[in-house]
């Protein structure tokens, strides 16, 4: 046994000082190529970096020869690695227009689909939280419907879409947010009309329930604290909003509580007609 395990220990020193000597040679050769003149070693070492998936290392080699490839054959294979590298790493708009170079300098390329879908997934990608400006959620919509448009047969048609619904929702949080933030803080006329363009830009947004409950409770309270000569007209949208409410979700638990609401509404109206027939 004593000896079994000796072997066993001796077997597994070996291994991970080969492992050691491999990685050595490889990164030797790879600070070789780094610094050599010669673009083909160069080109060879990245692409078989690259087939390791050594992004880091690959692209390293790729930005060094890619002016020297323009106009030559291998610089389609090349240009396409280059990209890819770029995605793989993480950097999205260097990416996103590394491929769409791709696309335009080499339209007929087997690789050309591939190409624009990961240059619109790199916008897709570099679209922030809905909480922040939403400049690159909107083109990356644009860049994705292109693509479906161009490759509506794709076999990336369905991750296309899911991102654009995803996109999408973003954009509604986004809007959302907004309007109810209108109503945190009492600016509820701001509030009224930023719900009444969400619910035109998104009408089937999931958070459309949300969205006309809470347009109705800042007419309410725009219309509660209203001077006379406005009371009634606002009294008669924030109404009208209720009943808007009602019409589509009329089973729902907040209908309760909008009740409630309208007949303080009610109450507002039958006092200031009785102030102005007195």
């Amino acid at each position: 046994m004593h000896t079994f395990a000796v072997g066993l220990n001796f077997m597994k020193n070996t291994l991970y000082i080969l492992f050691i000597s491999l990685l050595f040679i490889s990164c030797s050769d790879f600070q070789k190529a780094l610094k050599s003149e010669d673009i083909a070693a160069k080109f060879e070492m990245g692409t078989e970096l690259y087939e390791a998936e050594k992004w880091s290392k690959a692209h390293r080699l790729f930005a060094q020869i890619v002016p020297n490839y323009r106009g030559k054959p291998q610089a389609e294979k090349l240009m396409f690695m280059y990209a890819m590298t770029s995605y793989k790493m993480r950097d999205y708009f260097i990416a996103g227009y590394q491929f769409e170079r791709f696309v335009t300098g080499y339209p007929t390329s087997e690789k050309v689909e591939e190409a624009s879908f990961l240059a619109a997934k790199s916008y897709y990608e570099l679209s922030p939280v809905y909480s922040k400006e939403q400049k690159e959620t909107i083109e990356a919509i644009e860049k994705l419907q292109i693509f479906i448009n161009t490759y509506p047969n794709s076999q990336y048609l369905a991750e296309s879409n899911t991102m654009i619904q995803e996109l999408d929702f973003k954009l509604e949080k986004k809007a959302f947010s907004i309007a109810s933030q209108y109503n945190k803080i009492s600016d509820y006329k701001a509030s009224v009309k930023s719900f009444n363009n969400f619910l035109l830009d998104f009408p089937g947004s999931k958070l459309r329930k949300e969205a006309m409950f809470q347009r109705f409770e800042a007419a309410y309270n725009l219309a509660i604290l209203s001077i006379k000569s406005l009371k009634e007209e606002r009294i008669n949208t924030a109404l009208s909003y209720f009943e808007a409410f009602k019409k589509s979700y009329a089973q729902d638990d907040y209908i309760s509580i909008g009740e409630t609401m309208k007949n303080d509404l009610l109450q507002e109206l039958e006092q200031l007609n009785t102030e102005v027939n007195n």
